[in-house]
């Protein structure tokens, strides 16, 4: 997964400093949510870690829904890309399950209480959260690729 995105990185580095932005910010949540797996068991004391993650899991998927795929549409519209669009609503639903499953993770360990409460669950759930986030990752790669990739092209 993490190398994954090193090559989304290299491929897409410098085509839009958003993306870019982007993408780093879903490196180092991938770097997080490897570090806590490794773990296997917790303590209270990584609630502060889990906490990061919750927080970074929130700004990620905000990111992706408020700036990230408002702007793979706005280009779409612009280059009358209607392939485009239809692209965008077969995977935004895709992509939507995975937020809900990112908000259920941050709510059941987003503070000290929930997740102290929970710890015997958290290697389970953080493994869980990683395939469904994997199979989010390739989702908006695809967005970025189908959309900004061509419509940069058109551009040039």
């Amino acid at each position: 997964m993490l190398e994954r995105c090193k090559t989304a990185q290299e491929r897409w580095g410098g085509v839009h400093d958003m993306i870019d932005r982007w993408l780093e910010q879903r490196r180092k949540l991938i770097e997080l949510c490897i570090y806590l797996r490794e773990r296997g068991e917790f303590t209270p004391t990584d609630t502060p870690k889990i906490q990061t993650l919750c927080e970074m899991l929130v700004d990620y998927v905000s990111v992706g829904h408020f700036t990230v795929y408002e702007q793979l549409a706005l280009e779409a519209k612009e280059f009358h890309d209607d392939g485009a669009l239809v692209l965008l609503k077969e995977l935004l639903p895709e992509i939507d399950s995975s937020t809900e499953v990112a908000i259920e993770f941050n709510d059941k360990y987003d503070t000290k209480d929930h997740c102290n409460a929970q710890l015997e669950a958290l290697p389970f759930s953080i493994k869980a959260l990683i395939l469904v986030m994997a199979e989010r990752f390739q989702f908006e790669d695809r967005l970025i690729e189908e959309l900004h990739e061509a419509h940069s092209e058109k551009s040039a």
